[in-house]
């Protein structure tokens, strides 16, 4: 069963699922591709959901909240990833990408072994059903731009800019004006 609960963020409301393996949908709930990412989670582990408590999601509350108060650089929730091998493989790529910094796609592509896999990287990100855990936010454009985000390019900047103040790096302003 996947067991689903809906979350208040300062980035607006998510929604949360998880199996017995781990978390394996937090994401916007207004996201337009939500319905699909849904499916595609329901098709994959041939469950349904189940509005009910899970053990995962009172320690994914509090570690949501240490991370947009700054405290939480790092998250330590099992994790169901639900995919194609490859897009697997992305977001694994994904959760080294050291909190506060940014990859561009291409950087992402040539880490997976095909750098002209770039259109591919992105296409998986795009369907990241876990959102900030496994931070496909910070990924940009080759020239340092905001590019494509499931939350939208607001929240997108938000998050950054939320790791860029609290990482210790240095910013004077906003890390995308």
């Amino acid at each position: 069963m996947l067991c689903l609960t809906h979350l208040d963020t300062p980035t607006g409301k998510m929604v949360a699922a998880a199996t017995d393996k781990g978390l394996c949908l937090f994401d916007f709930q207004y996201r337009y591709t939500i319905d699909a990412i849904m499916a595609n989670v329901v098709q994959s582990t041939g469950e349904q959901f189940e509005e009910r408590d899970h053990p995962i999601f009172a320690p994914l509350q509090q570690q949501i909240a240490e991370y947009f108060k700054g405290s939480r650089k790092q998250f330590d929730l099992p994790l169901h990833l639900v995919g194609t091998p490859f897009q697997i493989r992305v977001w694994e790529a994904l959760l080294q990408i050291p909190y506060g910094e940014t990859r561009t796609y291409e950087q992402q592509a040539q880490l997976l072994g095909d750098e002209k896999a770039i259109r591919a990287v992105a296409g998986a990100n795009g369907k990241n059903g876990i959102a900030i855990i496994v931070p496909c936010h910070r990924v940009i454009g080759k020239d340092g731009s905001l590019t494509g985000y499931g939350g939208g390019l607001a929240r997108k900047k938000m998050l950054l800019d939320l790791e860029r103040k609290h990482s210790g790096l240095a910013q004077q302003s906003s890390l995308f004006d």
